[in-house]
């Protein structure tokens, strides 16, 4: 089982990136996928999730309206689309699937927002 991030980066505040995360190993399209993340000195945070049917998606209230998560079946994928970024997004952000007893992380990605 594979969970690999990429997309991590320097951007300025109000700057966007996205994230993605691609699977391998299991069946992509059974699993709730997630990204988290970690600032230095925090506990690791939910920031958003879509469910096997992709119009089901949740977000943390301090994303809301800014992030936009997505997946591709297809491709095993998930995306987390981040505007508007700020300062306080800096993080290692990772992904996560699950369903039953399965739950798998990725190695994280690191976002840094700063001027």
């Amino acid at each position: 089982v594979h969970l690999v991030e990429s997309g991590g980066g320097l951007v300025q505040p109000g700057g966007s990136l996205r994230l993605s995360c691609t699977a391998s190993g299991f069946t992509f399209s059974n699993y709730k996928m997630s990204w988290y993340r970690q600032a230095p000195g925090k506990e690791r945070e939910l920031v958003a999730h879509i469910y096997t049917v992709a119009d089901n998606t949740n977000y943390a209230d301090s994303v809301k309206g800014r992030f936009t998560i997505s997946r591709d079946n297809a491709k095993n994928t998930v995306y987390l689309q981040m505007n508007s970024l700020k300062p306080e997004d800096t993080a290692v952000y990772y992904c996560n699937a699950r369903w039953l007893l399965h739950n798998y992380w990725g190695q994280g990605t690191q976002v840094t927002v700063s001027s």
